[in-house]
């Protein structure tokens, strides 16, 4: 069988995040996509299945287990989807996932390159009550590190995270994750992953630096530019740092420090019910891989 490796929020093979996607997988059972999944060995594969409910159905797995939703994956897999024909030229549609049934809208940018945009689902919050020495030690840093004007808050947007204010640019170079002891730090939710951030950037056109490391049930180490993580960043900053602002736009830098340069487009604003989030981005074919 056929998996096309595509890496997304880039237009440069090589760079930003890889993700591996499955057309036509509506005959796989849960366990063969795991497996499948496994053997690719990226952060995330992604299988395309038809739906009753929206334009296409699609399940994310990481090489340990099955997630609600991945921006990056997301973005493999609608580019692929667009340049391979399958959607016919259209310009707006729904994705059906874990997370729900959220609206993707297709364009091209002032290049004239595919950029795809898509809604994430609701923001929630739930605040860290765990041990905030330790879980700086467990990613290779201290409490000085810490941006301790802001909270250390659970953030989601279809996947949970550990969203930890980082003070500078320079400390995001001396991360070392030991991911083996995130499960006993991370009380309130076990197998969520954590994405330090901060405001300090290598690039003068982003507004955050993140990197984001993966919890071990899901069998990587760390995720190169991550779509649903950045979602969730500005959610919390109009929820945590400008609680009067109603919208924000911005770009995220990621990957810097692993060699996979990638950008994220973020908007959020303030709705009756709560907060729309987008993420909008690029992606590139890289290859064919063949699985025995």
């Amino acid at each position: 069988m056929i998996v096309y490796h595509y890496d997304a929020f880039t237009q440069i093979p090589n760079q930003g995040n890889p993700a591996g996607v499955v057309f036509d997988a509506d005959h796989f059972d849960e366990s063969t996509m795991l497996e499948i999944a496994r053997k690719v060995g990226f952060n995330e594969t992604v299988f395309v299945q038809t739906s009753s409910v929206a334009t296409v159905q699609l399940r994310y797995f990481t090489p340990g287990h099955e997630i609600n939703l991945c921006g990056h994956a997301t973005m493999a897999a609608i580019y692929g989807l667009q340049t391979r024909g399958y959607l016919d030229g259209i310009s707006d549609l729904t994705i059906e996932t874990k997370a729900g049934v959220l609206p993707i809208t297709l364009s091209t940018d002032s290049s004239e390159q595919l950029k795809i945009r898509m809604q994430q689902s609701e923001p929630q919050f739930v605040a860290f009550k765990g041990d905030e020495e330790r879980l700086m030690q467990s990613i290779g840093l201290t409490m000085e590190d810490w941006d301790s004007r802001y909270p250390i808050v659970y953030g989601s947007t279809g996947t949970w995270t550990l969203l930890i204010p980082i003070r500078t640019l320079g400390a995001f170079g001396l991360m070392r994750p030991d991911s083996a002891q995130f499960p006993a730090l991370l009380t309130e939710m076990p197998r969520a992953s954590l994405h330090p951030f901060g405001f300090e950037t290598a690039y003068s056109d982003t507004l955050m630096h993140a990197r984001h490391f993966s919890s071990p049930y899901s069998g990587t180490i760390e995720d190169p530019v991550t779509g649903t993580a950045s979602g969730v960043m500005g959610a919390y900053y109009l929820t945590y740092m400008e609680p009067e602002l109603e919208q924000l736009s911005f770009q995220v830098e990621q990957g810097h420090e692993i060699q996979r340069d990638g950008r994220v487009q973020v908007e959020v604003s303030r709705t009756d019910l709560g907060m729309s989030v987008y993420v909008s981005g690029h992606a590139v074919f890289v290859k064919e891989m063949t699985l025995l």
